[in-house]
């Protein structure tokens, strides 16, 4: 439960998030005119019909022999500085879009107290999913719920008071835009409009419900009950805007809007209401997380917040559990089957124009939106991301054409909703074609859990095959040693441009690893994989220790040990890859580098610094991130801040919890293997690891004391922790049957 004793005054510090996927809002809590700001992930300038024209980010004119030129000048002064490749290779960008707001629906209390009484409350309870705002005025109980329902595609929300007569208010809309109209009639508000930008045609019906009183439509486009017991609303939204290159546009929505907002209507709230709580439940239920927590009953969350000095305490620990928790509660409402994937704010903008276009950034966030997602017991949540990701192919197979005349598929450091696959011109952050390949990553990872070959088959190999194919065709020998190599190559966003860096490498080894073993899983062509098996054997793997004893981030030693900036990403190999075991001389040489960047960065570099460290079995030093993360680079509404809000922090904290709890990337499901001596006695229930397993532990002074584990299929499982014999079992796991160590066996 996250909870206030005050309104929220600021939309990014203190509003409360709902979701459902494809909608999003967030409360305010207000007295006497309620804000609900609302989102609908499809609202998007730019692409297709931008006034500004679009090009999906491909040359605007042919440049035949850049990139080789590029390269050659590469071979031979080895660095280049990132202004002189981004005038060779990149272009400004046109039509690219933002993130938009749909609105905000204001509810006018015209009875409401000017300040919170004592009995002021506003939470989220992220069990159930339902915001509320309660007080007592003038000897009146008043209460309001507001949730985002993902079987019924609307938001509802419900005002009532503990006496009869007592609910009036009026209902409203407004925009920061100017580009609709607003309509009332039969208790319901239509709103429909276009972007000025691009022509996207949208929609939102609010239908006004109420026991007793009356509900009343004004020609002013407003909605006004008056003296009911109680009343509730449904809200739907929808855009024409389709996910099908190259046009990005399907049917007007007004029929499909006004068909959802009928049904919703149609139905009594409370069943509206528990249909959303059983599929909410469904997956949140999955996993529950006791670390010697206690939550104090009369501190609220800011406070709880403010109050916290890294985990000594119940109630410290009490934080960290709810972050943990709000990391799957906010995945869960921002990432659902039929909509977008969460973007840099999931799926919650309160701007027209909001930081970085709210995008879908591809050199580590929109990745890390989904690191939790498979071994936090979310794996229904990826979906919107396989079809983003298979939907980049056709847009990205002109880029892979056109910019560097190969096979293949391929996207740069960021894209948006219409398949924008080429660069930009910001030279630090405008060349990354390893994007593909890192996207990739996720989807054979959903296989490695889950085990379906036919997802493998139909879903995750052709995306992977063709984002191997076009570095099969772009891999470069490199003068120095024969190895073959990116370059161009850039370490984001730092550094000058080389070939041969060490995310590069690391990135295409991963991939090429992956889709050889798909290959041999699936019975592919046996000429591929010794393409495949060839290309590996000659590819520089991006692992070399330097002069300090540090993991390089460049092919050439190039790392200053004074160096502290945020990326950190030539340990990429550690994680999310898995080329670097621990006890290895590359796991020490990782941990001299991410030692010398220390312990500062924004709010997502250091939710991948919990990652990073639980990998190298510090417990202490990951939790140690977590409280730096907690203490420096989260808001009172328990967002994660950048600065500004991005959510890939509180996704990519919640990873690293369970990092520190259990991991399964070497084909053995390790326990414990980084619990933090501040967490001494817990559990953890329904964690899930690779080869098809869900996990439950219990541990006491640091040590399990008893696992239990549930195969999802049949097969061989290695199962590590020092409750076992020897520290070690294999058997076959027969699907559906459990398996306990421990106190139970």
């Amino acid at each position: 439960m996250l909870w206030y004793a005050s309104p929220a005054a600021d939309w990014e510090r203190e509003a409360l998030p709902i979701g459902n996927g494809a909608l999003g809002a967030t409360v305010f809590g207000t007295l006497t005119s309620e804000r609900l700001q609302f989102n609908e992930k499809t609202l998007w300038t730019g692409g297709p019909g931008s006034a500004q024209g679009y090009d999906h980010g491909n040359w605007r004119e042919a440049r035949p022999g850049a990139i080789t030129a590029v390269q050659d000048e590469l071979d031979a002064k080895t660095r280049l500085d990132p202004e002189r490749v981004a005038d060779e290779l990149g272009q400004s960008r046109v039509g690219y879009g933002a993130y938009q707001t749909f609105g905000d629906v204001y509810l006018d209390i015209p009875d409401a107290p000017a300040s919170p009484p004592d009995s002021y409350r506003r939470e989220l309870d992220i069990s159930s999913a339902v915001a509320k705002v309660g007080y007592t005025h003038q000897q009146v109980g008043y209460q309001r719920e507001f949730f985002a329902s993902y079987p019924d595609g609307v938001i509802v929300g419900r005002l009532t008071a503990d006496r009869p007569g007592k609910v009036t208010f009026t209902l409203r809309y407004t925009s920061p835009r100017s580009d609709f109209t607003a309509t009332a009639a039969d208790g319901r508000l239509t709103v429909r409009g276009a972007l000025k930008d691009n022509g996207l045609r949208f929609e939102t019906q609010v239908q006004v419900r109420s026991e007793g009183g009356t509900v009343t439509s004004n020609a002013d486009g407003t909605i006004t009950v008056t003296g009911a017991d109680s009343a509730w609303f449904v809200l739907a939204a929808g855009t024409d805007y389709a996910d099908t290159y190259p046009e990005y546009r399907g049917k007007d929505p007004h029929a499909a809007v006004t068909r959802t907002t009928d049904k919703a209507a149609g139905e009594r709230y409370q069943s509206l209401l528990a249909r959303h709580l059983r599929a909410h439940r469904a997956l949140y239920d999955r996993v529950t997380l006791d670390i010697g927590q206690s939550v104090p009953a009369d501190v609220p969350t800011n406070r709880l917040l403010a109050n916290y000095t890294g985990g000594a305490s119940t109630a410290d620990r009490a934080l960290e559990a709810l972050y943990f928790q709000y990391g799957r509660y906010l995945l869960i409402a921002s990432s659902r089957p039929g909509s977008l994937p969460a973007n840099l704010q999931g799926v919650w903008n309160h701007s027209t124009s909001p930081p970085w276009s709210a995008d879908y950034h591809t050199n580590i966030n929109i990745q890390m939106n989904y690191w939790l997602a498979e071994a936090a017991n979310l794996a229904e949540t990826t979906a919107p991301y396989d079809r983003f990701v298979e939907s980049l192919r056709a847009p990205g197979r002109r880029t892979a054409k056109e910019m560097f005349g190969s096979r293949g598929w391929v996207v740069h450091n960021e894209t948006n909703p219409y398949g924008f696959t080429g660069v930009h011109d910001w030279a630090t952050a405008f060349w990354f074609p390893e994007a593909a390949a890192w996207l990739t990553g996720q989807m054979y990872e959903h296989y490695r859990f889950g085990g379906s070959t036919d997802y493998l088959r139909r879903t995750a190999y052709p995306v992977m095959k063709e984002a191997a194919e076009f570095w099969l065709d772009n891999l470069r020998t490199d003068p120095r040693d024969g190895t073959l190599v990116v370059t161009p190559s850039y370490s984001p966003e730092h550094g000058d441009f080389t070939a041969g860096a060490a995310m590069s490498q690391q990135i295409v080894y991963d991939l090429l690893s992956n889709t050889l073993e798909a290959a041999g899983i699936l019975g592919d062509s046996p000429a591929f994989r010794r393409s495949l098996e060839k290309t590996l054997a000659e590819l520089d793997p991006g692992l070399r220790i330097g002069s300090w004893g540090q993991l390089q981030e460049w092919k050439a030693d190039l790392d200053d040990p004074d160096d502290d900036h945020r990326h950190v990403s030539h340990l990429y190999a550690l994680h999310p890859g898995r080329q670097i075991e621990p006890g290895t001389k590359w796991a020490d040489a990782a941990k001299v580098s991410l030692t010398a960047r220390g312990d500062g960065g924004t709010g997502w570099s250091k939710a991948w610094k919990i990652n990073f460290w639980a990998r190298l079995r510090d417990g202490d030093h990951a939790h140690k991130m977590l409280g730096e993360q907690l203490k420096f680079s989260t808001l009172p509404n328990l967002w994660d801040t950048h600065p500004p809000f991005q959510i890939d922090g509180n996704f990519g904290a919640t990873s690293g919890m369970v990092e520190m709890l259990l991991q399964s990337q070497y084909d053995a499901i390790e326990v414990l293997p980084a619990v933090p001596a501040i967490w001494p006695e817990g559990s953890v229930r329904g964690l899930r690891a690779r080869g098809g397993a869900t996990v439950d532990i219990d541990w006491v002074d640091g040590r399990a004391t008893r696992v239990a584990l549930v195969a999802s299929r049949t097969r061989r499982l290695t199962v590590r922790s020092d409750l076992l014999p020897g520290g070690e079992t294999t058997f076959k796991a027969v699907a559906g049957r459990r398996y306990v160590w421990g106190e139970e066996g």
